[in-house]
């Protein structure tokens, strides 16, 4: 049970303020309703009087959860259920704890009284930005299906992007992962045994030899400073990843490595024609579009781009050449985007700008993959090849002064 505050309208229309200890907005609501006052709003309790809930433990939606809400929401309006009821089935349906709770929340907005746009305004940090400006266009012009629709689209397209820049990444990732513990295994426990046989044989090591010994040594009795280092080394790079900086660095840093300088350029021009084509399709003006379009986009070089190009745009200059100015995108994006303008069909130049670099961003993910790979294995066979060689060299060493004898 918890303490929920609400302002509610009494049958004189006097505004009536005060709490309830209850279980749930629904049944303050009812207790309200009851007591022949008519809710207006109900205030959830303060993270100060809630249990507090491990943020990891919460599962975030992913684009695959949205676009399932999206496309089941569209089918119940389109069968004529009203807007509240169709709430209520989602939630009985939705599997996402964090999603089911936030539509409940909706759902008990809605019905006393607020638009779907400020209810779901209420949780931006689950639906985004960029779902509630298009839920806001279609109550205004009468199409919320259509806006529920392009958003689903939306959501399926970044679920896809998003699961091939996870396939290329598992791969690489396990391969580096066991050389580190290949090397660390031979660290400790290989090249410490060819040590004491070494030192019982009294030869003079070769200085690759001496080497690793000396990283052996030093892995085998201050492990935990090793330890400690990698460990410190891990936070360092994720918190510095997480700050403005931080972001600008990585940022310019994929742009300046050929490697993936193609990827992001690709996957960036197929998210700003997709997100575009869908808020402009929706009726929001270009200006607003183009705000929503850069906090979508994750580097930040490219951001700024898009800000700035919103900023010429509202001065009276062509998208296309802003872009064209800021020569960051490919040179097809403000060619297609300028034939679109002049032809008054930029939605649909968009669309298929999107299309495009979608399929070219897959086929770069291919190529990346195909490089990275090799890459991987040749590390691997470098660091371990090293190893073996410091082994192999005083051996050798041995062999030919046996032969000498």
């Amino acid at each position: 049970m918890q303490d929920f505050s609400y302002i509610a309208v009494a049958a004189d229309g006097s505004e009536q303020r005060g709490s309830i200890t209850s279980a749930s907005k629904e049944t303050v609501a009812a207790e309200l309703k009851s007591r022949g006052l008519t809710p207006v709003r109900v205030s959830a309790p303060s993270i100060l009087s809630q249990d507090i809930e491990i943020g990891f433990l919460k599962k975030k939606p992913k684009p695959r959860d949205l676009s399932v809400f999206c496309r089941q929401f569209v089918s119940i309006l389109n069968a004529g259920v009203p807007v509240v009821a169709a709430l209520e089935m989602l939630a009985e349906q939705t599997e996402n704890k964090t999603l089911r709770e936030a539509i409940t929340d909706i759902r008990l907005s809605v019905e006393i009284g607020e638009s779907l746009t400020a209810a779901m305004g209420e949780h931006v940090n689950i639906f985004g930005t960029m779902l509630i400006s298009l839920v806001s266009a279609g109550e205004a012009s009468g199409s919320l299906p259509n806006s529920f629709t392009r958003m689903a689209d939306q959501y399926e397209k970044d679920s896809r992007i998003k699961a091939l820049m996870k396939k290329a990444t598992i791969y690489p990732t396990v391969i580096l992962i066991v050389t580190i513990l290949v090397v660390a295994a031979m660290l400790v426990i290989v090249v410490p045994t060819f040590e004491e046989i070494f030192s019982e044989i009294g030869t003079t090591l070769p200085a690759l030899t001496r080497g690793v010994v000396a990283l052996s040594n030093f892995m085998t009795s201050h492990w935990y400073i090793v330890l400690a280092v990698v460990v410190v080394f891990i936070v360092a790079i994720r918190y510095f990843a997480k700050t403005k900086a931080g972001q600008y660095f990585f940022s310019r840093l994929t742009l300046r490595l050929p490697i993936f300088k193609t990827f992001v350029m690709k996957t960036s021009s197929a998210k700003v024609g997709r997100t575009l084509s869908t808020l402009i399709g929706s009726g929001l003006p270009l200006i607003e579009a183009l705000e929503i379009t850069a906090q979508t986009l994750e580097n930040l070089r490219f951001r700024d781009e898009v800000e700035n190009a919103k900023s010429d745009v509202a001065m009276g200059t062509p998208l296309s050449e802003s872009l064209r100015r800021g020569k960051l995108f490919p040179p097809l994006v403000y060619q297609m985007l300028n034939i679109g303008e002049e032809s008054g069909s930029s939605e649909h130049m968009l669309t298929k700008i999107a299309d495009y670099y979608e399929e070219e961003s897959e086929q770069s993910m291919q190529q990346l993959m195909s490089l990275l790979e090799p890459a991987i294995i040749i590390l691997m066979a470098g660091l371990v090849g090293t190893i073996i060689m410091s082994v192999m060299l005083p051996l050798a060493q041995l062999y030919g002064q046996i032969g000498n004898l």
